[in-house]
């Protein structure tokens, strides 16, 4: 391990993310990267919230959580098609996990405190591919919305 972190102190550019298995819990925090991405700003808020979703749902720390991101990052860097993404996480999980996953996604993207139009047109996005009815997507949408307007701080 010394001498990976001497090797990347002299040349910090030979160190590459590994790409990941494109298993349903990478491709859950590559869709959450490319929520966060949609609007062409990936904030440090969206990436500490990728980090402690990952955290919650893996049992990570922190320091392997932003390695699991890092892996998504690639993942998502990699596979440019939201459809092949979201085709595996379909065929991976059920129902429960799927509306999990969108609570996530969600998560990533009001973690900015704005809520975009061209991220909830990726929300939407993916959610018809994952084959979540429209009603049903907004219920989900509504909660995290709700979750959010109580752990907001008081003006």
């Amino acid at each position: 391990m010394f001498e990976k972190l001497t090797e990347f102190f002299r040349n910090p550019h030979s160190y590459e993310t590994p790409m990941p298995e494109a298993d349903a819990n990478h491709v859950v925090g590559a869709l959450m990267v490319r929520a966060a991405k949609a609007d062409r700003a990936y904030l440090f808020e969206e990436v500490e919230t990728i980090d402690r979703i990952l955290a919650e749902r893996h049992q990570l720390g922190p320091i392997e959580a932003a390695k699991m991101r890092a892996a998504c990052e690639k993942l998502e860097e990699e596979m440019p098609d939201t459809a092949e993404l979201a085709a595996i996480l379909r065929e991976a999980i059920g129902v429960e996990e799927m509306e999990n996953a969108l609570r996530a996604l969600w998560r990533v993207v009001f973690a900015d405190g704005l809520e975009l139009e061209v991220e909830e047109a990726v929300l939407h996005k993916i959610e018809a591919l994952l084959g979540v009815s429209p009603k049903r997507a907004k219920e989900l949408h509504d909660e995290i919305v709700a979750t959010k307007a109580l752990t907001a701080p008081k003006s």
